[in-house]
């Protein structure tokens, strides 16, 4: 089991598409958070096993949906984020809900997950994904995803499409307008 754990470490680790300036800058983000003191206990946290997050994949009803996988660790990740908070903002009143599911350690959820989201004030719905059994959930996310981050996959209904890259903002909205059409 530890030596299970330690692959999924090193995987999730690894998999996290590298950028070195934004990799200092999440360093510096990371630093800051850690030197506060910043009280989480109005931070809730919805955390799921795969099983109790696939209700979030399977939504019928006219809605579109921005799924993103995420962690407080992945520079990229980090440096996207605010694209989705800002179509959260833009598209809420337009049957368009993001969700940003995060694949943070479990262990850092008080540590560092809460105070990173209360820190960027995040607006999105948060949640945390829990199941180490990475093996048998991200296929059946998508079959072409390798299990780096960030992903996403935007649907409506039974239409979907999956992302294996960072976005900014206007490639993020280009995509979401094609469901809403």
């Amino acid at each position: 089991m530890k030596l299970k754990l330690l692959f999924i470490v090193i995987l999730l680790v690894t998999s996290c598409k590298k950028n070195s300036k934004t990799t200092e800058v999440l360093k510096e983000n990371l630093e800051v958070v850690s030197e506060k003191e910043v009280s989480t206990g109005d931070i809730e946290l919805e955390i799921y096993d795969f099983t109790g997050f696939e209700k979030f994949l399977k939504k019928k009803d006219n809605k579109v949906y921005v799924v993103n996988f995420w962690a407080t660790w992945c520079a990229p990740c980090v440096k996207e984020l605010p694209y989705f908070e800002e179509l959260n903002a833009q598209y809420k009143n337009k049957n368009v809900e993001v969700i940003l599911v995060s694949l943070d350690f479990p262990h850092l959820y008080d540590k560092k997950l809460k105070p990173f989201m209360k820190e960027r004030k995040l607006a999105s719905k948060v949640i945390a994904l829990d199941d180490v059994d990475m093996n048998t959930w991200i296929p059946k996310i998508s079959e072409a995803w390798s299990g780096s981050i960030p992903a996403t996959i935007i649907y409506k209904n039974d239409k979907s499409k999956f992302y294996e890259q960072s976005f900014n903002y206007e490639e993020l909205e280009k995509e979401v307008k094609q469901f809403l059409n």
